[in-house]
C-alpha cells in the first residue's frame, strides 16, 4: 500500500513524501500495516534540481540498535557548484551522523527521525559550515533485513560507492519495498 505523509498527518506541506506499507491483517474496517520504506515523490525531487549547482548523494546501509538493517539515501543540494573535497566532507558528515543515530536508537525511533526530517535538519546545521546549502533531505529509505536475518552483521554504517557528479541531474525514483517491519506510531489507525 502506498500513501503520503499528508494523508496520515493532515499537513499539506508533507504531501511530497511517499510511504510504503504492507497490510498484515484486517479486523473489520481496520487494516493493520507494517512500514516498508519511504521516498520523495518524483516531481518533488525534480523540482529541487537547478542548473549550475551540484548534487551530493550519499547511500548508506546501517543496522539499528535492535537489529534492523536499512538502506538510507541522503541528498544535499548546495547553492552553487562545489569542489570534490567539499563533497567528500559532506559524505563523511552524513556517514558520521547516521552512525551516531543508528548506534543509539531502535527501529521505530530511527524511522520517526528519518521521515520527520530530524536527521536531515541535523546534517544541514553541520554541513552549512562547509558551503551554503539549499536543501538537505533523506530522499529514500528501505528496510533490508529484519533482526533475525541480520544478527551476524555489525552495527556500523557502510557507505555505498557513488559516482562523481559535477552537476545536478534529475533522478528517477524507484519504488523499492521488500521486507515488512512494525511501525505502530505511524500506521496503526490507518483504515482501509
Amino acid at each position: 500500500m502506498e500513501t503520503t505523509l499528508y494523508d496520515i498527518t493532515g499537513d499539506f506541506s508533507q504531501s511530497n513524501l511517499k510511504l510504503y506499507f504492507q497490510v498484515s491483517g484486517v479486523k473489520g474496517a481496520r487494516a493493520d500495516t507494517v512500514f516498508k520504506g519511504h521516498e520523495y515523490s518524483r516531481d518533488y525531487l525534480r523540482s529541487l534540481v537547478r542548473r549550475g549547482s551540484s548534487r551530493v548523494d550519499g547511500i548508506f546501509e546501517a543496522t539499528t540498535k535492535d537489529g534492523y538493517t536499512l538502506r538510507v539515501s541522503i541528498v544535499i543540494f548546495p547553492v552553487a557548484r562545489i569542489r570534490s573535497s567539499q563533497r567528500v566532507l559532506m559524505r563523511q558528515l552524513m556517514q558520521n551522523k547516521l552512525q551516531e543515530k543508528f548506534a543509539r536508537l531502535n527501529f521505530d525511533q530511527i524511522v520517526q527521525e528519518i521521515v520527520l526530517d530530524k536527521v536531515a535538519s541535523e546534517i544541514y546545521n553541520e554541513a552549512k559550515s562547509i558551503c551554503p546549502l539549499r536543501h538537505v533531505g533523506v530522499r529514500k529509505s528501505k528496510l533490508l533485513l529484519l533482526p533475525s536475518e541480520g544478527e551476524s552483521r555489525k552495527s556500523e554504517v557502510k557507505s555505498i560507492p557513488q559516482e562523481s557528479e559535477e552537476t545536478a541531474e534529475p533522478a528517477e525514483a524507484e519504488a523499492e519495498t521488500d521486507t515488512p517491519s512494525n511501525l505502530a506510531w505511524l500506521a496503526a489507525d490507518k483504515a482501509v
